[in-house]
């Protein structure tokens, strides 16, 4: 069953084509690849869909309701929840509070609330910060909930942005470049913390991600895209040895296997 479905999606800025009738599908519970070379239009997708930029033209579906041009928040509130390519975190609060701060869209709490302390920010203390312990242990990062998310290494605030997106209680999260500026450690511990993270929640994902080997052993599905339009869509398999993919995008000679 479809979760997501894109039809005829289109950016034009000026006189540029961005995106150009692009059409796809993301299927509850996988995880897609979105691949293409810089300026290929990846991140304009990603910013239509979350409500960031609206479309030009074409319709988006989410769970057979129609988002198109909704505003990000109203998206958000119906389920699809981002985690950018930089590290978007309260650097100064701790790893907890951090967390805390991610769960106002389904709490109904403001951010100020969980910053200044409020009424009934005190009054929920308990059970928010129960239920935040509780994703820091999924990301791994439960130990580390009352360090300053500033003191972090890079891979492990990139695990507390997906805790934060997580505590706004996504049915699709987009996940933006996740293995960027990460070593080859790090690399892996991401892919295993997102693979186990779809076993554990059935959580649906959409990626873009420059590193071929990653994202060829991460995703179920893979849709390439050069100038705005789709160029291709299949299996990892299919992707690495499409003719036009090699050609547009990973370079006759690069191996992608």
């Amino acid at each position: 069953m479809a979760l997501l479905e894109v039809r005829g999606l289109s950016k034009r800025f000026g006189g540029l084509d961005a995106v150009a009738e692009l059409d796809f599908d993301v299927i509850e519970g996988e995880i897609l690849g979105i691949i293409g070379p810089n300026g290929a239009g990846k991140s304009t997708v990603f910013n239509m869909i979350c409500g960031t930029f609206k479309p030009t033209s074409g319709t988006l579906t989410f769970e057979g309701k129609n988002i198109t041009g909704l505003s990000a928040h109203k998206v958000a509130k119906m389920g699809i929840a981002r985690v950018f390519q930089g590290n978007v975190l309260f650097l100064e609060s701790t790893v907890i509070d951090n967390v805390l701060m991610g769960m106002h869209l389904h709490t109904q709490l403001s951010v100020p609330g969980f910053l200044l302390g409020g009424r009934r920010a005190r009054r929920r203390d308990e059970a928010l910060r129960s239920k935040a312990m509780e994703i820091l242990e999924l990301v791994a990062l439960h130990d580390d909930a009352d360090r300053v998310a500033a003191d972090l290494p890079h891979g492990n605030q990139r695990h507390l942005c997906l805790a934060v997106a997580l505590a706004a209680e996504p049915k699709l999260l987009l996940l933006d470049e996740p293995v960027t500026g990460m070593n080859a450690g790090e690399v892996s511990e991401m892919l295993d913390l997102v693979r186990m993270l779809r076993e554990k929640t059935g959580l649906t994902l959409i990626v873009i991600e420059h590193n071929m080997k990653a994202v060829m052993s991460l995703c179920d599905r893979i849709v390439a895209i050069s100038y705005g339009r789709k160029l291709a869509e299949g299996s990892p398999e299919e992707i690495a040895n499409n003719p036009t993919v090699i050609e547009a995008y990973l370079g006759e000679e690069e191996d992608v296997a």
